[in-house]
């Protein structure tokens, strides 16, 4: 039995070239939808070239909460063929790769080109409907209604937006909204082209429903407008920029890489307002170390990279960790893997490397985000973690979380306080002079800002004593390891369980999921179809990897009945780190690495294929 949202939900992408507008049209029909009440996903899937090979956005809404796509698609927009039929040289050597037309649902959609002259035959489907619209004749009477008439060729880009249109006249939906989403993409000089891109929706859906009759199945209305509940559609990077911002951030330091540079570029647009200094490095080795020097400096300091440029970080975490900066944080986004591996694709691979960056023992924090608000409240509360207990900080986030765009509750900035750790008083200044790296029962010694009346200290990389001299004394060695280390063992007391793990659904269950990231939407919007073939699911998320709660895990995986484990990588990394500090091994694991995120029918099939036919690892992939 298919759950509400399965039932209420629309499935709209639009695919072609590379460069050729689909970002621009989906973006502005999301917000559109957001307007009138829905909640909205939506996620870009796009190669690593800059231009021409084939990209798809998928826009998913519903009356009723949606955190994750489906693989059925219920109004395919295609731009060209490719997005139809697939890549013919990509399908000489993998059959599978047909494009998109096989996966949209029957009684869905198509609208293409009708200037491609394709064979309807050639489709092979009975059970769709079909929509050629001739895009270049209708954009040049949208643009004669605005004085543009016979530039059809020089404004091709909005192709998009007549297809756009003509998808939302067959669909239905409200014109107005999507108008207004244009004139807001569109506000202040660019005005004319708010009119120009408006004309060509107008035009579109008005020759779309004069043109053809027969309607697709799923249509969407917006809410009533007394139920509408104002909502933020945000992608992730803007959430941790944002979250960074409110921190007190002081200095961002980056080098260039996908797909964190979207945050480091946002950064440098609000920072001057917020005194944010952002600095583009040479590479990424300068990205942590100037980091860590702004941290001694007691500035707030973060870096962002991908895993090829976390890789060039591994001295500096350790530098970081033996001189006991403040930080830096680094934010990890994670992509395909390994070494330049799958730039512009998502993956869950960098746990085991985030959780082992450099050599030897060190204290760090590791916590990882499942969606939108997570990744604000942990990018906040992560410098204030590097400040209390003077560590690096990584923030581990991905790909999809980065380019998705989620509709979100607006974020209570009320519970936020920002905590800056004990930091040394000159007022009552100690006998022997101020020792940075004191030792302490909770490996926490005051630390310094510049400026401060006897604060003036040493510190260095070689192992050292209190007063920060170098030594390779064994009491004085033994006595720094257990300060370093100890630090874990008070960050583990302090940090609220709100922030280390979540079970979500009944305490008991029939069946428990574990996944951590961004799995957690595409789980939960599962579990209620789960639940529909007669049985009970609830859902481990974990957030806090080191130091990992290991007590409370444990308690709750050996009362749980069976166990699947679900995440994105090939060697089912968060249950190797399970089963290190509980002992306990998942029965099942469903795990993707294709490049894209878990689709909700991929969890579903994953779970139930694992469980019915009892086979220990499921790999799943619809792409």
């Amino acid at each position: 039995m298919p759950s509400e949202l399965s039932r209420r939900e629309l499935s709209w992408v639009i695919g072609g070239p590379q460069g050729g507008g689909i970002n621009a049209s989906a973006e502005i029909y999301a917000k559109a939808l957001m307007r009138g009440g829905l909640h909205v996903f939506a996620n870009i899937e796009f190669h690593s070239n800059i231009m021409g090979k084939h990209s798809y956005y998928r826009v998913t809404a519903a009356p009723v909460p949606v955190r994750s796509h489906v693989d059925a698609i219920h109004m395919l927009v295609a731009l060209d063929q490719e997005t139809l039929f697939g890549d013919a040289i990509e399908r000489k050597h993998y059959p599978s790769h047909t494009g998109h037309v096989h996966q949209v649902a029957a009684g869905g959609g198509i609208v293409y080109d009708a200037d491609l002259k394709i064979d309807q035959a050639r489709f092979g489907r009975d059970d769709v409907h079909l929509y050629p619209i001739p895009f270049f004749e209708v954009l040049e009477q949208a643009l004669a209604q605005v004085g543009k008439g016979g530039q059809s060729r020089k404004y091709i880009v909005m192709r998009n937006t007549v297809a756009l249109g003509a998808s939302v006249g067959i669909a239905g939906y409200d014109e107005e909204l999507l108008f207004d989403a244009i004139r807001e993409e569109f506000k202040g000089r660019k005005a004319e082209a708010a009119e120009m891109n408006i004309a060509a929706v107008r035009v579109a859906a008005a020759y779309a429903r004069e043109h053809f009759t027969a309607r697709p199945e799923r249509q969407l209305t917006p809410l009533p407008q007394a139920e509408r509940k104002p909502r933020l559609l945000i992608k992730g990077f803007q959430a941790v920029g944002i979250a960074k911002l409110k921190a007190g951030l002081g200095m961002q330091t980056y080098y260039p890489i996908s797909p964190a540079t979207d945050e480091s570029v946002y950064l440098e647009q609000k920072g001057p307002a917020y005194q944010l200094t952002v600095v583009q490095c040479e590479d990424e080795i300068s990205s942590i170390n100037m980091a860590i020097g702004a941290a001694h400096m007691g500035v707030r300091a973060a870096t962002s990279t991908a895993g090829p440029g976390f890789a060039l970080m591994s001295e500096g975490f350790g530098f970081a960790a033996i001189t006991e900066a403040p930080g830096p944080v680094v934010f990890l986004w994670q992509r395909g893997g390994p070494s330049t591996g799958l730039p512009t694709r998502t993956e869950q691979a960098d746990l085991q490397f985030a959780l082992h960056p450099a050599h030897g023992d060190f204290p760090h924090i590791v916590v990882a985000s499942g969606d939108i608000e997570e990744a604000f409240y942990d990018s906040f509360e992560s410098f204030n973690w590097a400040d209390r207990y003077q560590l690096p900080v990584v923030v581990l986030l991905e790909k999809f979380l980065a380019s998705s765009l989620f509709t979100s509750d607006r974020i209570d900035m009320r519970k936020l306080r920002i905590d800056r750790g004990l930091v040394f008083q000159p007022i009552s200044p100690e006998r022997d002079g101020y020792r940075r790296h004191a030792l302490t029962s909770d490996g926490i010694s005051p630390r310094s800002m510049p400026g401060t009346a006897g604060g003036i200290f040493s510190t260095t990389s070689d192992e050292h004593d209190p007063q920060g001299h170098i030594t390779e004394g064994i009491e004085n060695r033994i006595a720094m390891m257990r300060k370093r280390m100890g630090k874990l063992e008070t960050a583990a007391r302090e940090i609220p369980q709100e922030f280390k793990w979540k079970l979500h659904g009944p305490q008991s269950a029939d069946l428990t999921l574990i996944g951590w990231g961004s799995t957690k939407g595409a789980v939960l919007d599962a579990i209620p179809e789960l639940e529909a073939e007669g049985r009970t699911v609830n859902f481990l998320q974990l957030r806090l990897m080191r130091p990992f709660p290991a007590e409370a895990i444990s308690r709750i995986l050996s009362s749980a009945r069976k166990t699947v484990l679900v995440e994105a990588n090939y060697t089912a990394q968060l249950g190797a780190l399970i089963r290190e500090h509980t002992g306990v091994e998942m029965q099942h694991r469903v795990l993707k690495y294709d490049g894209r995120p878990f689709s909700r029918n991929e969890v579903v099939e994953g779970v139930t294929r694992a469980v019915a036919e009892r086979e220990r690892e499921v790999m799943v992939s619809h792409a």
